[in-house]
């Protein structure tokens, strides 16, 4: 059974270096060569390749945003992974993704092959191949989800903006609107504070009933004479918690809480 192999590397020199020591295994069959992620994409809804080895550190799109652009692909088509980087920092990064296996470079001849062998006796048995597969590609879901998650379209003046989630302050209910806030810039949508809550990331918390804020902003929480909280972001902003919401924002502060003086 051929092990049908694809490479990817931004570096021509690394790619030719790995091709040369996977083809000299005649259970080997390199189905192609690519130089940056959204070819490798591409290449592996073309091809179906059984292995890829897949550099880490690539223009436009890593090896592991690779991985979760892979998530539609079907368990039948989707490839072991072995990772290939110059930087060792990657390695349980790599196998939180449930890869096959993580070469250093410069690549070594028997470490490569160790790991090709790997795949071989996977592919050999259908079972364990059809488990890792099945593996690779929920944690590939994931990773697209949170992927996701990091961007929010929103409609404005007919047209969508996609904003970094990352770059929002909080959300504030407005009637029958909603009004982010991104500094000094705001937007105004029509919509509710529920349905963004389900939208957004976990970093954001509802503290109030016509506010949300993500908590990477916070700078400061006081606490009221009514023991209520008080919120200031990192711009300044000051809000208010609701009542309801006191508990939230308790276990919230526990969880930033490293000692008590």
């Amino acid at each position: 059974m051929m092990l049908r192999t694809l490479v990817v590397d931004d570096e021509p020199l690394a790619r030719r270096h790995v091709r040369r020591i996977v083809e000299r295994d005649p259970d080997v069959a390199v189905v192609g060569e690519c130089g940056n992620g959204r070819d490798a994409i591409a290449s592996v809804a073309a091809t179906s390749p059984d292995l890829l080895l897949l550099d880490v550190q690539m223009p436009e799109l890593d090896g592991f945003e690779v991985v979760a652009a892979l998530a539609g692909t079907p368990p039948e088509r989707m490839p072991m992974i072995v990772f290939i980087t110059a930087h060792d920092e990657y390695a349980v990064k790599a196998f939180d993704v449930h890869a096959l296996d993580y070469v250093l470079k410069p690549v070594e001849r028997e470490r490569l092959l160790t790991a090709v062998a790997r795949a071989k006796q996977r592919l050999a048995t259908p079972a364990a191949r059809d488990e890792a597969r099945d593996t690779l590609r929920h944690v590939a879901d994931a990773a697209l989800a949170r992927r996701r998650g990091e961007r929010l379209a929103i409609r404005v003046d007919g047209k969508h903006l996609l904003l970094e989630t990352s770059t929002i302050g909080w959300l504030e209910a407005v009637d029958d609107y909603v009004r982010i806030h991104l500094g000094r810039t705001t937007h105004l949508v029509r919509g509710t504070l529920q349905t963004f809550e389900q939208q957004l990331p976990p970093s954001f918390l509802r503290v109030h009933r016509s506010a949300i804020v993500n908590v990477d902003h916070l700078r400061e929480v006081t606490t009221t004479p009514q023991g209520d909280y008080r919120l200031t972001l990192q711009d300044g902003t000051r809000l208010p918690t609701g009542r309801s919401y006191r508990g939230v924002v308790a276990e919230l502060l526990q969880s930033f809480t490293v000692g008590m003086r």
